[in-house]
């Protein structure tokens, strides 16, 4: 029997049909496989952010953690897109899982902060998890090349799933389950087994397969065949090989009856040639990704901690819950613009930069003048703040994905990557001082709530 026209039942229908033509095409395993690599790449980061105050203890600033945390990966952003081509990706994400657990168990069983040689060690720790994420973005966003749309949107997912996942578990492991921060740590330095597991066991290998041993390849041709595969399908010529198409082609030898051994005038010519896309890629693409993460970044880090309302108006008995909530709404805005591309698209990327530029002015006037009545608006600013970042976020590289030529489509997927690092490390400089002033600020005209957390 079918469902009336306008009942619920028929509603539910209509739904599901939308929503299965959306995803129609996408291979279960590709959407799993990236949706996991975005997760766990970034969960440590956030692992590492919410144990802040148990590494480094109540006398070092927070913010060391921040640029530990973020500095490596934005130094691996900047150089890596240059010569990580070398590496084939099952070698990377061996390396990368290896950097991540080492990291992370270096942080776990260096002894509680008593003094400065303590902390050093666990820094250290968090520099190699940080160079590991930096590395692995820039991979797993080249990767997408191959994979297609879908790849590119479970990525993006999964990334913004990490921010609730993350804080989330960590909080749940150290205070409802009662495990200490050494033995949480300790476990998630087991999480890259995912990784390797969704690279090696998940995901379809047929964009990947190997044809021909790597010093054997050929220069692409330069007429109207740019030589890259389709990142939806399987290679079918032996002469092709899916992996090192795009990017690595370039430093190939012209014929086999050349030499087959790269010179160095390819590589610096390959060079010189990646450096003159990655300028063309500012305007376009990283521009408008750095401008959203400064604002956005300096709202969590300078501005939030003192967007603070009397506790007989807010549904908080403590001044130090404000921030923690504003970071789990911002967090949940962020997952789900970041898994919004198969049904909303955002083209123009400069219209949502400058709205998140405005929501940092209006936060900063807030933090000064009082001028918002309740809390619950800020709440939602806050949600909108998250919204659009994750949205210039991830349609910035579907914007690549649908107009970087393929040859030079996993170079750039990679490159643009640098933006949001830099952006993070601007906004934590500017932030640190920031949230200082305005705590200042507010004592000064007689609120000091700021203090009291």
């Amino acid at each position: 029997m079918l469902p009336l026209p306008g009942s619920p039942a028929a509603s539910w229908v209509m739904y599901r049909a939308r929503f299965a033509s959306v995803f129609k095409g996408a291979d279960p395993r590709v959407c799993v496989a990236f949706w996991l690599f975005g997760l766990i790449n970034n969960v440590l980061y956030v692992i590492v952010l919410s144990a802040a105050l148990d590494l480094v203890g109540p006398s070092v600033p927070k913010g060391v953690v921040l640029l530990c945390d973020v500095i490596p990966s934005f130094m691996m952003k900047l150089c890596a897109p240059y010569f990580i081509h070398a590496i084939p990706y099952p070698i990377r994400i061996i390396l990368m899982s290896i950097l991540s657990a080492v990291g992370m168990l270096l942080i776990a069983l260096t002894p509680a902060y008593t003094d400065g040689g303590t902390i050093s060690t666990k820094m250290a720790g968090v520099v190699l998890a940080s160079l590991s994420s930096g590395a692995g973005e820039l991979s797993f966003l080249g990767l997408t090349h191959y994979y297609g749309p879908f790849s590119l949107a479970a990525w993006g997912s999964g990334t913004g799933g990490a921010g609730l996942i993350g804080a989330g578990a960590y909080s749940l492991a150290t205070t409802a389950i009662g495990l200490s921060s050494k033995n949480t740590i300790f476990a998630s330095a087991f999480l890259p087994i995912v990784m390797l597991a969704s690279f090696y066991v998940i995901l379809p290998r047929g964009p990947l397969a190997r044809r021909l041993p790597r010093e054997r390849l050929r220069t692409p041709s330069t007429d109207e065949d740019d030589g890259s595969v389709h990142p939806d399908t399987e290679v079918a010529e032996p002469a092709e090989d899916a992996e090192e198409e795009g990017l690595l082609q370039q430093g190939r030898a012209s014929s086999d009856s050349k030499s087959v051994n790269r010179t160095p005038q390819s590589w610096t010519a390959v060079f010189l040639q990646n450096l003159r896309r990655s300028r063309s890629l500012f305007f376009p693409y990283m521009l408008p990704l750095l401008l959203v993460y400064i604002a956005e970044y300096t709202i969590n880090q300078g501005v939030s901690p003192t967007l603070l309302f009397p506790l007989a108006t807010s549904p908080f008995h403590h001044y130090r819950a404000f921030y923690p909530t504003y970071n789990a709404i911002y967090q949940s805005g962020v997952f789900i613009s970041r898994s919004s591309t198969p049904f909303v698209r955002i083209h123009r990327l400069y219209l949502p930069s400058l709205l998140q530029c405005i929501n940092l002015v209006v936060l900063i006037m807030q933090a000064l003048f009082d001028f918002v009545p309740t809390v619950w608006i800020i709440f939602a600013i806050i949600f909108w703040e998250g919204l659009l970042g994750g949205a210039v976020y991830v349609n910035t590289f579907a914007e690549i994905s649908d107009h970087v030529a393929k040859a030079e489509r996993e170079f750039s997927l990679g490159a643009v990557t640098v933006s949001d690092s830099g952006g993070i490390c601007i906004a934590g400089f500017i932030g640190m001082a920031l949230e200082v002033g305005l705590c200042r600020w507010q004592v000064k005209h007689g609120k000091d709530w700021c203090k009291q957390i």
